[in-house]
C-alpha cells in the first residue's frame, strides 16, 4: 500500500467512520472502495501536475510547454533530445550571461560544442601593437605576422568566426562489412538507433545565438567553418 493510491485511502476512510460499522462490512467496503478509486485518481493526477509545474521535474510535452512560454519559438527540442537534455538547455538559456563577449563564447559552446573566435578591432589586447606583445595571444604583431588591424572606425562591431558542430556517427559502432573492433574500440556487433544521435544544430540556428546574446545596437560580422 502507497501513499494516494485505492487501499490507503480506503482505509483513510474507514478510520474516520462513526465505530458502529462493522469491521467485516461487504456492501460498505464496495461502496467506500468505489470512492477511494476515484479519489486515487485524482491523486495521480495532482501528483503529475506538482512535478509538471517545475522545471526540475517536468517532462515532455510539458517541458516543452514552459520553454515556449520561456521563449517563444526561438528554443525548441533537439531530434531525440532527451528531458534531462533539454531541461538543461533551458536552465542554461534562462541564467545565460548576455550583452559580454563571454556570454557570446559560452552560447556558441553549447549550441556547437567548439570554441569560436572573436575578434574586436577597437580591442587593443586583440590586435596588440607594433613592436609589443598582444597579452591575449603571447606575440608580437608587425609587418609579415599573423593578426589583426585594428580599426576606431569599427566602433561597436567584432568579427565573429563560429564553428560548425562535428560530427561523428555512433561512437563505438561500426558499419556493417567493417572489421570487428577490440576493448575500447568500435564493435559491428551493435545496432544503432536513432535515440543515439542528436539532431543537427543548422547555421540559421547558429546565427541565431549569435543575435540572442550579443548587445543591442552592436554588430557581430559572423563567418561559418
Amino acid at each position: 500500500m502507497a501513499t494516494g493510491d485505492t487501499n490507503d485511502i480506503l482505509a483513510r476512510l474507514r478510520k474516520v467512520l462513526p465505530p458502529w460499522f462493522p469491521d467485516t462490512a461487504p456492501v460498505l467496503s464496495a461502496l467506500l472502495t468505489g470512492f477511494a478509486t476515484v479519489a486515487a485518481g485524482y491523486y495521480t493526477m495532482i501528483a503529475f501536475a506538482r512535478l509538471q509545474m517545475r522545471i526540475a521535474t517536468a517532462t515532455a510535452p510539458y517541458l516543452d510547454l514552459i520553454a515556449y512560454d520561456f521563449f517563444g519559438r526561438r528554443i525548441k527540442r533537439g531530434v531525440n533530445q532527451s528531458d534531462a537534455s533539454f531541461r538543461l538547455t533551458i536552465t542554461k538559456e534562462i541564467l545565460r550571461v548576455r550583452a559580454t563577449r563571454a556570454g557570446l563564447r559560452q552560447m556558441l559552446i553549447d549550441l556547437t560544442g567548439r570554441t569560436p573566435v572573436i575578434f574586436e578591432p577597437e580591442l587593443s589586447t586583440d590586435t596588440g601593437g607594433y613592436g609589443s606583445l598582444s597579452p591575449a595571444t603571447a606575440r608580437g604583431l608587425a609587418y609579415g605576422l599573423a593578426g589583426g588591424y585594428g580599426s576606431l572606425q569599427l566602433s561597436n562591431q567584432f568579427f565573429v568566426t563560429a564553428y560548425r558542430p562535428s560530427t561523428s556517427g555512433i561512437p563505438l559502432i561500426n558499419g556493417y562489412g567493417q572489421p570487428a573492433g577490440g576493448y575500447g574500440q568500435a564493435s559491428r556487433a551493435a545496432y544503432g538507433s536513432l535515440s543515439n544521435i542528436v539532431g543537427a544544430v543548422t547555421d540559421a540556428d547558429i546565427y541565431a545565438a549569435v543575435a540572442s546574446v550579443i548587445p543591442a545596437g552592436s554588430t557581430a560580422w559572423t563567418k561559418l567553418v
